[in-house]
């Protein structure tokens, strides 16, 4: 039997909302792409260091990577050797002579080494030290001075990363 226009028109319908979603998957791909070129380039390759809520750091146009070493906080009120307090800025400040006692005992606690000058001049050790921009250069000398005492060769001190462009 012969099948009217309108039969015909109503079974390409059917059999076209019959048939069920297909995904467009060149689109997927592409998104998919963007998405990891995205996470590749904004991926950080330097150390992140501990930071604190009281310690602001100076922002500087420095390309060396941080490395991994004894980190010191110096805030306005505190010293502090991995995130635990060593001693009190008022204290470091009223302690005679060009370093602190307290600081290069805790320093050389963290080594487990003595003090005085190192008989392998090989061995280096490197400390960072963050210091809030608002800290006196006087407290900032102090620490370093304490650091040096304690058998630590080379110290840096963390900044923030400027654009060179402003």
């Amino acid at each position: 039997m012969k099948m009217s226009r309108r039969a015909k028109r109503m079974d390409r319908q059917h059999l076209r909302h019959g048939r069920g979603m297909t995904l467009n998957l060149v689109s997927l791909m592409d998104i998919f792409t963007i998405l990891v070129f995205f996470l590749l380039v904004n991926t950080s390759d330097g150390e992140i260091l501990p930071t604190h809520k009281s310690v602001e750091l100076p922002e500087s146009t420095s390309e060396q990577p941080p490395r991994v070493t004894v980190t010191l906080m110096v805030n306005e009120d505190n010293i502090l050797l991995h995130g635990q307090v060593v001693a009190s800025v008022p204290s470091v400040m009223k302690e005679e002579g060009n370093y602190s006692r307290a600081l290069q005992t805790a320093l050389i606690e963290q080594i487990g080494a003595t003090p005085g000058p190192r008989a392998d001049p090989a061995e280096r050790r490197e400390a960072t030290i963050m210091g809030d921009k608002n800290i006196p250069f006087r407290l900032l000398k102090k620490v370093m001075a304490s650091c040096t005492q304690a058998g630590f060769n080379r110290i840096s001190l963390a900044v923030l990363q400027k654009s060179l462009e402003s």
